[in-house]
């Protein structure tokens, strides 16, 4: 099962197995240690799931917005 990401200025709206919720920017950033701008895709995943589906190249919050 996939999950899906969502990011705005405020944090993820995240999809994970069928289950919708929000990850706000200060859980993300406190939980990686940078700030949500420079923040990957694959850093989010990694909060989300513990072995996500990693592939691909990560990208940063702040190139997706």
């Amino acid at each position: 099962m996939s999950t899906e990401l969502r990011f705005n200025e405020d944090g993820v709206d995240v999809v994970y197995e069928g289950t919708e919720f929000e990850l706000e920017k200060t859980l993300i950033e406190e939980a990686t240690g940078k700030g949500y701008r420079d923040v990957t895709d694959h850093e989010v995943l990694q909060i989300v799931a513990e072995e996500p589906d990693i592939d691909g190249e990560p990208v940063r919050i702040g190139d997706v917005l």
